[in-house]
């Protein structure tokens, strides 16, 4: 009995080192296709899309978000805005309203599709249609198109 046991451990053993080697063996998923989101919004909303899984630190140790408080400049806001627009690796900006008022001039002159600004709202400041740059966009596409049927 003792023996069939060992012997079906060995059996084991060995299964389990071909499937090691098959592993190793297999190509990995290329990671220049994966894309990130950046946020630049208080640290409520930031950790909560943290703990949802959305944080990323490369090797530079540089973030894809960033927390805006009280000691945060203009400045900084309008650099992080200005990197995670331009980087190759980034698909969605979220960005909170109160925050892109802030920057406004930056992110209504922005007009690439990709990544895409989103304006959330934060805990401490509710979300107002009339400042969301892309909800405006949006309105005067469908206001021009109506207009242009009507004239059908």
């Amino acid at each position: 009995m003792a023996s069939k046991k060992s012997s079906s451990l060995l059996l084991l053993d060995r299964y389990q080192i071909y499937l090691a080697s098959q592993m190793a063996n297999r190509a990995q998923i290329p990671t220049n296709n994966s894309a990130l989101i950046a946020m630049i919004a208080d640290e409520d909303t930031v950790t909560g899309f943290l703990l949802a899984g959305v944080g990323n630190v490369d090797l530079r140790r540089k973030t894809n978000y960033l927390i805006v408080d009280s000691k945060t400049t203009v400045k900084q806001i309008e650099d992080a805005f200005k990197e995670f627009t331009t980087r190759d690796d980034v698909a969605i900006v979220l960005i909170s309203q109160y925050v892109a008022n802030m920057i406004r001039f930056l992110v209504d002159s922005y007009n690439k599709p990709v990544p895409a600004i989103l304006e959330i709202p934060s805990k401490d400041h509710p979300y107002d249609p009339a400042h969301d740059s892309v909800l405006s966009r949006v309105k005067y596409l469908f206001s021009t198109e109506s207009v242009a049927s009507d004239r059908r």
